[in-house]
């Protein structure tokens, strides 16, 4: 906390009131984890704005066949709402929508949110924040939160023809769910996490799946299994089990794979070696070889599946690794002249991962807007705060440790800091934001450490920017929590 406080460049507006007006963007699992940490602060001067008609963020609007998180269930969970009845190892999107909703409701956040509600602008005006929604409402605030994630802007290809395709056509994060599937042709662009649970879901559902890969992806093993009703029964007898299996999860995301990618040593070489061997499992030469890829495991983003690899070998599978020339509307056409027809066309192209709480403009100290400031990529010191934005934090905002822990573990750690920052506003009746020079220390730190991760290894990936540095946290997860805690 002291670095914090050392590092604030702006100490000289107070708030309006002992009990702080706090406006929390955004009501996915991080802002209903805001809302809860402020009630058992007992602030209850706090907003929640979404700009949904209802809460769940990712989970809301994911909703695609297949969707489950990839770390395990009993670690994507707050710490003091444990969940005994998770059906499987690695959830479903359904079932985390519902956990969330029931802990929004179960801790009094609901009460307090304004659906419908998105934030078009926000000015700093010296002493408090004043925003503007898209609706025309002004809100006031002393403080704002950003609980808006990284998953909502959808990424669409730049390609030739895109809107030229005549049969149904969508991005995963906006499944249409009116479209049937059975025994179609369909088309999947990309092989990254999102396309490895849709595969397996649909591959004996359609008649012929053409997957487009431009890059390779390592899979590291998941066996998805579902958990006995005895084992439920246990857990809900005995909580201490519940809270052993977090911890026990934990442990092995710290340990493993957070130490792997950004410490190299035994832990890299046992996860490249279970990669592998998950890879020989592919009995085609030829197949193999597509779905090899030409950089080292944890350069770009890991895979988890147990079931991508036998839904590729499948007899109406169609790996495509030819680059696409353009899409037509009979469907898409390769480099080598082929056309591969279609009646579907699905969109597995991520998000725009750097854009966080805009197109939402905000407007700091002097006038300066956010786009300014972030014009060379997205920057912050300890992801959670923004030189001349006074009063602003984030959650999983840049550079948290997104690729090495539970987004869940993230969040609530980070909240907790944040509490600390408004009790230190509450009490000195100061106004906090970071000093630019405190910022540009730790970005140096972390371009320097992550020139050392597997991240650098060669290849290409929205781990780095363009300057090398890491838009995720190049330590490990154990130097991280440790911070959090100052």
């Amino acid at each position: 906390m002291h670095q914090a406080t050392n590092a604030a460049g702006t100490a000289d507006a107070a708030p309006r009131a002992a009990s702080p007006r706090v406006i929390v963007i955004g009501c996915g699992m991080s802002g209903i984890l805001m809302g809860h940490r402020l009630r058992q602060a007992g602030i209850e001067s706090f907003t929640i704005l979404e700009k949904a008609a209802t809460l769940g963020g990712t989970w809301r609007e994911n909703t695609y066949p297949g969707i489950a998180c990839d770390v395990p269930s009993h670690n994507y969970t707050y710490t003091d709402e444990p969940n005994p009845g998770w059906s499987m190892v690695n959830s479903g999107g359904a079932e985390i929508q519902g956990y969330l909703e029931r802990s929004a409701i179960k801790h009094g956040v609901l009460e307090h949110v304004l659906f419908n509600t998105e934030v078009a602008r926000a000015t700093w005006q010296g002493d408090a924040w004043s925003l503007e929604t898209r609706d025309g409402r002004t809100l006031v605030a002393d403080i704002v939160i950003s609980a808006t994630g990284v998953l909502h802007h959808p990424a669409f290809p730049d390609i030739p023809g895109l809107d030229d395709f005549s049969g149904a056509k969508f991005h995963t994060a906006r499944w249409d769910h009116s479209v049937n599937l059975e025994g179609k042709r369909v088309g999947i662009i990309g092989t990254g996490s999102t396309a490895a649970q849709i595969i397996p879901a649909l591959m004996d559902q359609v008649g012929r799946f053409s997957i487009f890969q431009r890059t390779a992806q390592w899979i590291f093993p998941l066996q998805n299994r579902p958990y006995r009703e005895s084992t439920k029964r246990l857990l809900q007898r005995f909580p201490i089990l519940t809270r052993w299996l977090y911890r026990w999860h934990a442990f092995w995301l710290e340990e493993l794979f957070s130490k792997a990618v950004v410490g190299g040593g035994w832990r890299h070489r046992l996860l490249s070696w279970k990669c592998r061997r998950n890879l020989a499992q592919v009995k085609d030469p030829v197949l193999r070889r597509k779905l090899t890829p030409d950089y080292e495991p944890g350069c770009k983003r890991l895979i988890f599946s147990g079931t991508f690899y036998e839904a590729m070998q499948k007899p109406n599978a169609d790996l495509v690794t030819e680059a696409i020339e353009r899409i037509e509307p009979r469907g898409i056409v390769t480099r080598d002249g082929r056309l591969h027809e279609l009646d579907v066309l699905i969109l597995s192209t991520g998000f725009k991962a750097d854009r966080f709480m805009r197109p939402m403009e905000m407007v700091g100290e002097g006038g300066l807007k956010l786009s300014d400031a972030w014009r060379e990529g997205p920057s912050a010191y300890r992801s959670l705060a923004v030189p001349k934005m006074p009063n602003f934090f984030m959650l999983i905002g840049p550079h948290s440790p997104i690729g090495n822990l539970s987004l869940i573990t993230i969040a609530e750690r980070q909240a907790d800091y944040i509490m600390k920052c408004i009790a230190t506003i509450q009490c000195r009746r100061v106004a906090m934001a970071p000093k630019p020079a405190a910022v540009a220390r730790l970005l140096a730190d972390m371009k320097q450490a992550a020139a050392r991760t597997v991240w650098s290894s060669g290849c290409q990936s929205w781990y780095l920017d363009k300057n090398g540095v890491p838009g995720i946290y190049p330590w490990a997860a154990g130097r991280f929590l440790r911070e959090m805690k100052l």
